[in-house]
């Protein structure tokens, strides 16, 4: 059994496969979810997991050298933008729009609990050398 990290094993699994350039999507209760990337759902109750623990824990587990997130999050949820901001230098913003039609790109999506509008961002992942 797994001492740390992250214990569910079918993300830990979906992670373990991913690689440089693959694009994961982390997102709330009403993302869109498109057809095709794996889809590892988290979610149990409104708000349960949160957004911000899930994407802490990804954080932890990943290495990201680019990402993604709606213009909209910046004045529908400022609480999430903050986040996106101070945990993803660099962080690209888009139409909505255009977010949902980039995550069909995705290779995993990770749908958290999240309830609050635009808690969604596409990161791409990077290599540790």
């Amino acid at each position: 059994m797994k001492r740390a990290g992250i214990l569910n094993r079918y993300l830990a699994g979906a992670l373990a496969e991913l690689g440089h350039g693959d694009g994961v999507l982390i997102c709330d209760v009403g993302m869109p979810i498109p057809a095709g990337p794996r889809v590892v759902d988290l979610a149990f109750r409104a708000g349960v997991p949160s957004f911000a623990e899930v994407l802490d824990g990804l954080l932890d587990e990943l290495v990201v050298e680019g990402a993604t997130a709606a213009h909209e999050v910046m004045e529908a949820n400022p609480e999430t933008a903050r986040l996106l901001t101070d945990r993803l230098p660099g962080l690209a913003h888009v139409p909505h729009d255009e977010l949902k039609q980039l995550s069909a790109g995705a290779r995993l999506v990770v749908r958290t609990g999240e309830a609050r509008p635009y808690a969604n961002v596409l990161l791409r992942c990077g290599v540790f050398f």
